[in-house]
């Protein structure tokens, strides 16, 4: 999840108080109608209500912005579509701080099996949130696990080697440069040890690279070129070969409330070739 460059408890500038239909994107407001058979009238106010709740267990700016709505593949429509082929053959796809398990959603109603898909996030009170807010507890057949990264001895620890697909969406970005450099390789050993697989997601980026202080401490932005670097660097010390692709987008104005001007959304696609 995104975290503020900078932020005051006592008026936390990240927490719409007056949201509008506005917040609530078209595509997810499709999903709710469609997937979780939500009356199109009530899809607003239940929406409203679940980011209220979740908002009083954690008051991150993803809740406060609706942002938890926001749908993972805006700039990577061609990749969505691959995803779903994929998974549709059998193959698996982990979403790592997988937050209300959005993602997820998104995927199994384009098609894919949702017994192919896993969802990580170190807090259960999102995985719970997830169920009331798509109403699918008795049909979803992902698994969600709740574990740390930086925890070996965690519940991830059973995925090591097993996946084909990493949706990692405002995560990488939540550390500095050394403690990203480590937890991408982390990720990198949940996938099978052979080419063909796949990073992708989105995070916090920059128009010039460089460490800012955040509520959760340094947070490292890349942009385009320093993020490729990176992930060569990573590839010469696994001994394995990469594609990389990226893009810097804008980000939406409610963003900049709490961002500074340089701020920018970066897009990637992570691909491991030999």
């Amino acid at each position: 999840m995104s975290a503020p460059e900078n932020s005051q408890d006592s008026n936390p500038s990240w927490f719409e108080e007056n949201p509008t239909q506005d917040h609530i994107p078209p595509e997810t407001r499709r999903l709710l109608e469609t997937y979780s058979d939500i009356p199109p009238d009530d899809v607003f106010d239940h929406a409203v209500k679940l980011r209220d709740e979740a908002w009083k267990i954690h008051p991150y700016p993803c809740i406060g912005q609706f942002r938890f709505l926001s749908p993972s593949f805006t700039s990577l429509p061609d990749e969505y579509h691959e995803v779903v082929r994929r998974l549709q053959k059998g193959q698996l796809l982990l979403d790592m701080a997988c937050c209300v398990g959005q993602t997820i959603r998104q995927l199994v109603d384009g098609g894919a099996p949702s017994e192919n898909l896993y969802g990580c996030d170190l807090q259960a009170d999102f995985i719970e949130l997830g169920y009331k807010l798509f109403k699918d507890r008795d049909k979803l057949q992902s698994k969600f696990l709740i574990a740390d990264i930086f925890d070996r001895n965690s519940a991830l620890a059973e995925l090591k080697g097993k996946m084909d697909m990493v949706y990692a969406g405002s995560f990488f970005h939540l550390w500095g440069y050394d403690k990203q450099y480590e937890v991408s390789k982390a990720v990198v050993a949940l996938l099978r040890p052979e080419p063909g697989w796949m990073i992708l997601g989105r995070q916090i980026g920059a128009g010039e690279a460089g460490e800012r202080i955040s509520v959760t401490g340094n947070m490292y932005r890349h942009n385009v070129e320093s993020f490729k670097k990176m992930w060569n660097d990573i590839g010469d010390d696994m001994g394995i070969s990469f594609t990389v692709e990226a893009k810097l987008t804008p980000l939406s104005r409610d963003n900049m409330l709490f961002h500074s001007e340089d701020t920018k959304r970066l897009w990637f696609v992570v691909r491991r070739e030999k």
